[in-house]
């Protein structure tokens, strides 16, 4: 079995940075914020950032499969208002054209949040229209979209939300998704035994498929089961409890793909990569 583990870091320092930061803590998959995630835009990336982001990934042997950046906080695929859906797309689309230059398959995004009497289905139509539209302005980058809390007016909970976007996409071979442990227990499905895991992702493959799957942000919850709290904590240190744990590092469904924790204490992170290692 071939499994990254890694983590998100910050890019405070600079994107090209990032790799050497993950091995510092044994990491072999990364995230990061490809930009500030509380502005709508910010300076195109220069030239120099991208050869050395190119350069050290090739320096401490990373390749692309390793690698899931987050797209800004505030964008909203299904944000009715035109002033702000449309912010919201040249916003992605921006990240999405910084990823190509960089060579990034893929970035990880909510799917976004509904508004006022906004229902469901006008949301799904939305993110799914923005997604055709950013598609047809930039080539080989995939959007992966992350399962939510459901906390607040977040949609993409449940399984059978991301999958009517996903149908309404026109090319099904540049949209993923991402799975958040945290959001998934906080949302309400139980991942706390060997037999309900096995449910869920029996669930997860029948509505979308493992063949979307692109990557795992692997965290434990504040918040206990269906509390729709979007608060994670540290591998042990919150209410999920371990079986979930093991069950990913062990099974070659999650093989290949970005395991990412954005668990609460950074410092303590190193020491959750070993203990995910000694799993298998």
């Amino acid at each position: 079995m071939s499994k990254y583990i890694g983590s998100h870091f910050s890019n405070l320092n600079g994107i090209e940075k990032v790799f050497l930061e993950a091995k510092k803590i044994n990491a072999t998959a990364i995230s990061f914020f490809l930009k500030n995630p509380r502005k709508w835009f910010e300076k195109d990336i220069n030239k120099n950032v991208i050869k050395k982001f190119k350069h050290n990934m090739k320096k401490y042997n990373f390749i692309y499969d390793q690698i899931l950046p987050h797209a800004s906080y505030l964008i909203n695929l299904c944000n009715p208002n035109k002033k702000k859906n449309y912010l919201s797309k040249k916003s992605l689309l921006s990240e999405i054209i910084i990823c190509k230059k960089l060579g990034i398959k893929y970035i990880n995004v909510h799917p976004g949040n509904y508004i006022e009497d906004n229902n469901f289905k006008t949301c799904f139509k939305l993110a799914s229209n923005m997604i055709n539209e950013i598609f047809c302005e930039v080539d080989n980058v995939s959007i992966i979209l992350e399962n939510t809390s459901g906390s607040g007016t977040s949609i993409g909970g449940k399984f059978e939300y991301l999958y009517e976007i996903i149908n309404l996409v026109k090319d099904s071979s540049r949209i993923g998704v991402c799975i958040d442990t945290c959001h998934l227990f906080s949302y309400g499905y139980d991942i706390r035994t060997f037999e309900k895991i096995k449910d869920v992702f029996y669930k997860f493959n029948s509505v979308i498929g493992f063949d979307y799957l692109k990557g795992i942000h692997l965290n434990d919850s504040v918040g206990g089961l269906g509390s729709k709290i979007d608060r994670h904590e540290n591998l042990g240190y919150g209410k999920i409890g371990n079986n979930i744990f093991s069950f990913i590092m062990n099974s070659t469904k999650f093989d290949n793909i970005p395991i990412i924790l954005e668990t609460k204490k950074k410092y303590l992170r190193e020491k959750e990569i070993i203990w995910l290692k000694n799993l298998f």
